[in-house]
């Protein structure tokens, strides 16, 4: 069954890496780049499935109620979401006040390889969760990376972008505007 739950991640995300043809191939992401917003699951309760905290510890998405959240599902063998990790960090530094941002692997080899792109990067926000087992995309209907979810301080969902955005972008700061009410 395990094996079938991992092949079944792997194939869902297998287009994670490919570029459109119009897509940048390298370096910083396009300024007007934007994933696809999604909000056909708002309303939906944060899952309660495991995965696994900056020390290991146990973690669910409602560790995180009573504060707006924004979960980002990626991976360091993803192009596009490496490249948007930067702009993460920078808005979980900014917005740190108005809502919290998670970050949560999906590399299988686990906490070796996301702690070395950690250290390389040198964010200074962020934190490494892991979801290994790739449960939480499963959980969450989630078929591509990078995905990131909006919920409200109650572990509702608002929306959701499916590919990478410049989360340092206008369209980006109204559609976390809008979901803050601000």
């Amino acid at each position: 069954m395990r094996l079938l739950i991992v092949l079944g991640l792997i194939l869902s995300l297998a287009a994670c890496d490919k570029q459109s043809p119009q897509a940048p191939q390298a370096g910083a992401l396009d300024k007007e780049a934007v994933g696809v917003v999604d909000v056909t699951h708002a309303g939906q309760s944060a899952p309660a499935v495991p995965f696994l905290g900056p020390t290991d510890a146990p973690a669910t998405l409602a560790t995180f109620r009573g504060k707006p959240l924004l979960v980002n599902l990626w991976a360091t063998w993803c192009a596009p979401c490496v490249r948007e990790m930067p702009m993460l960090d920078e808005l979980a530094r900014r917005e740190k006040d108005r809502f919290r941002t998670i970050v949560v692997s999906q590399d299988m080899e686990g906490r070796p390889v996301v702690s070395a792109f950690f250290a390389k990067e040198k964010f200074h926000t962020l934190e490494p969760y892991l979801d290994k087992e790739g449960v939480l995309p499963l959980a969450l209907g989630a078929q591509n990376l990078p995905t990131t979810i909006f919920y409200d301080a109650k572990g509702k969902e608002l929306w959701r972008v499916t590919g990478a955005m410049d989360w340092t972008s206008d369209k980006a700061k109204k559609l976390i505007d809008g979901a803050l009410g601000a």
